[in-house]
């Protein structure tokens, strides 16, 4: 399960630095910045929710309330 997350945080990184080149290469800066900003945010969520399994977790481990 956790080779999927990395994979799947490849490939949103992939597809994102494609799409942020061609917009740069057709003249639309603006939005090549908007798109990395939104690959970032996107990544930024799946790694708070594999934070909040981890901490979960812990609480589950630990029999913590």
């Amino acid at each position: 399960m956790q080779v999927q997350i990395l994979l799947q945080i490849a490939g949103i990184g992939l597809l994102v630095t494609v799409i942020s080149q061609i917009l740069n290469k057709a003249g639309r800066e603006d939005l090549s910045t908007l798109t990395a900003i939104a690959g970032l945010v996107i990544v930024l969520v799946m790694v708070v929710r594999m934070v909040g399994q981890l901490l979960n977790d812990v609480q589950t481990i630990f029999h913590l309330s």
